[in-house]
């Protein structure tokens, strides 16, 4: 008899602990779903919350959940991919937006409007149009940081972004000739985010101290030191000219000027620059600048009376080589000095006096800054 109700006691346990599984199992699976339809819906935190929820009843609850899609097109497992074979092809996810598109019963449209609208919606623009559009987000200055954020918006906006012609035209206005081949990257877009290139949307800063030596006093007794510190400014432009500056001003007063090659900024060198691969796979950029000129009107009032003596007229430029590296998590942010020399050229004669500086401390490496506000307005499209 005891045997009997240990038997009859193990198998009631048995069947209580199955239906408490067959509850946990049920609730996680309830759970899981609703994380999923959080999930397409955009709503990532609850979404989360939802999914711990469900694995914290059911550890692998992801595995034993069979995705069906709903009769009505509307279900919770609809957008669920039900074997490995799809999960292969979402690697490609331009080529599965273009995929999903054109297999639209509708005609093919880049994107609808979610609730009905009175107003036109921009889907029914043509293509033309729109990529014009997508042209001004790219801009002459180049901000592929808006385009990739615009490729966010919606599947059609996706595809637009991806455009090969687009991101063609950029890798020509940064490497010009040297760019008609392909080969070895497997896209436009991918050769504009791996070789190097100094970028745009923002300024390389360096900032220099050093300690001199002042004079001594008239008793004596002590002699002053001097901390000297000061700045350089280096701005690219996407046609090829580049501004530099050397400052004791602050960026926060100096970078606003540094927008438009227009500045009225006193001292500025302008110039242009071009990128050079060097055999050790070092990218190199070489710059060549000279300060703004200025007409001064003659003031014949001046040597009216007096014997004018004729001053020798000189041209100054500055030969600067940089070499372009990546530091931390950012790419070519980095521009490290290689070269700087001073070249005179007397109009009189024809000759170049060549002035070379020592590389040393007083170089500090260049690093980037982005500003927003040089990409917040759009002059002319790509």
């Amino acid at each position: 008899m005891a045997e009997a109700e240990e038997d009859c006691h193990s198998d009631l346990v048995r069947t209580d602990d199955n239906e408490r599984s067959g509850e946990a199992n049920l609730q996680a699976k309830e759970l899981f779903l609703k994380a999923v339809e959080e999930e397409r819906n955009g709503a990532l935190y609850e979404a989360i919350k939802f999914y711990r929820l469900a694995m914290q009843l059911v550890p692998d609850i992801e595995f034993k959940i069979t995705y069906t899609r709903s009769p009505d097109g509307d279900g919770v497992g609809k957008r669920c991919v039900e074997d490995n074979k799809e999960d292969d092809k979402m690697a490609d996810l331009l080529s599965d937006f273009q995929q999903q598109l054109t297999l639209q019963e509708s005609p093919v449209k880049l994107c609808q409007p979610e609730v009905d609208v009175s107003q036109t919606h921009i889907s029914v623009l043509p293509m033309e149009v729109l990529m014009y559009i997508f042209r001004w987000v790219v801009s002459s200055d180049l901000d592929l940081r808006s385009l990739e954020q615009l490729s966010l918006v919606c599947r059609g906006f996706y595809i637009c972004a991806r455009d090969p012609e687009i991101w063609h035209q950029v890798c020509l206005k940064i490497w010009g000739r040297s760019c008609n081949k392909l080969v070895p990257y497997a896209s436009w877009r991918e050769m504009f985010l791996e070789r190097p290139r100094v970028r745009f949307d923002g300024v390389y800063i360096s900032k220099t101290k050093y300690i001199r030596q002042g004079e001594q006093s008239l008793d004596g007794f002590y002699r002053a030191w001097h901390q000297v510190e000061y700045y350089r400014y280096l701005r690219f432009f996407p046609d090829g000219q580049v501004m530099m500056l050397t400052t004791p001003e602050d960026p926060q007063s100096i970078v606003p000027r540094l927008r438009t090659k227009n500045t009225r900024t006193d001292a500025i060198l302008l110039g242009h620059y071009r990128l050079s691969q060097e055999m050790d796979n070092q990218t190199k950029v070489f710059a060549v600048l000279m300060k703004k000129k200025e007409e001064k009107p003659i003031d014949y009032h001046k040597y009216r009376y007096f014997r004018r003596v004729p001053v020798q007229e000189t041209d100054h430029s500055f030969h600067v080589g940089l070499q372009l590296c990546s530091s931390g998590r950012q790419r070519f942010n980095k521009l490290v000095w290689v070269h700087h020399s001073c070249h005179i050229t007397y109009k009189s004669t024809g000759e170049t006096a060549v002035t070379t500086f020592d590389i040393d401390k007083m170089y500090s490496p260049l690093f980037f800054a982005r500003v927003k506000s040089f990409t917040a307005f759009s002059e002319k499209p790509l």
